[in-house]
């Protein structure tokens, strides 16, 4: 008999802000017992979000004629912005930063959708250099850079992520910048 599926969504929103700082520490350490890999992640960075008040649709599957066609990590409205997220957790001793592939398909995703809805892709770890400089030129512009160290600080803080967005949304839409690092300015 198999067991039944892990209902993560309820597994992540049982968790506060301190329990989210304690699931990143363990997600730090690659140790997320109860979680598929990756799972804890994702679904992290959407709690994060859900706590400060922002709507979040959970992990879902896009189906086209009975096929699937898309997995969408999530998507979050918060202020005015939504955002389709992408979330990789990968080992950084093993794998080392992000590369670009998952920030093309989530630009494939966003060529689908209304031209305001922006995306973000969330990263345990950090992205290679050339993802960060192909970002930067991939159409449409709507692509957000997150690395682990800002995600980890903003937990530290226990909130600052719809803040956050405003802010590298504002850069992305000044200065064509995706990858803007909020860990200078919002240190403190």
């Amino acid at each position: 008999m198999s067991k039944p599926p892990v209902d993560y969504k309820a597994k992540i929103t049982a968790l506060d802000a301190a329990g989210l700082l304690d699931l990143w520490k363990k997600v730090e350490a690659r140790k997320t017992p109860g979680w598929a890999k990756g799972k804890a992640f994702e679904h992290l960075v959407l709690r994060a979000f859900e706590l400060e008040g922002a709507d979040v649709t959970w992990p879902y599957a896009v189906k086209l004629e009975g096929h699937v066609v898309e997995q969408i990590d999530g998507m979050v409205r918060v202020d005015g912005l939504r955002f389709l997220a992408e979330s990789k957790d990968l080992d950084p001793k093993k794998n080392g930063d992000l590369n670009v592939e998952p920030i093309a398909k989530l630009r494939n995703q966003l060529l689908r959708r209304p031209a305001g809805v922006i995306g973000c892709v969330f990263s345990s770890s950090g992205f290679t250099a050339p993802a960060k400089t192909l970002a930067q030129y991939m159409l449409p512009q709507a692509i957000l850079l997150w690395h682990g160290a800002e995600i980890g600080m903003l937990l530290k803080k226990q909130g600052g992520f719809s803040e956050a967005l405003e802010r590298k949304h504002h850069w992305l839409a000044r200065d064509g910048m995706p990858d803007y690092n909020i860990l200078t300015d919002m240190a403190a």
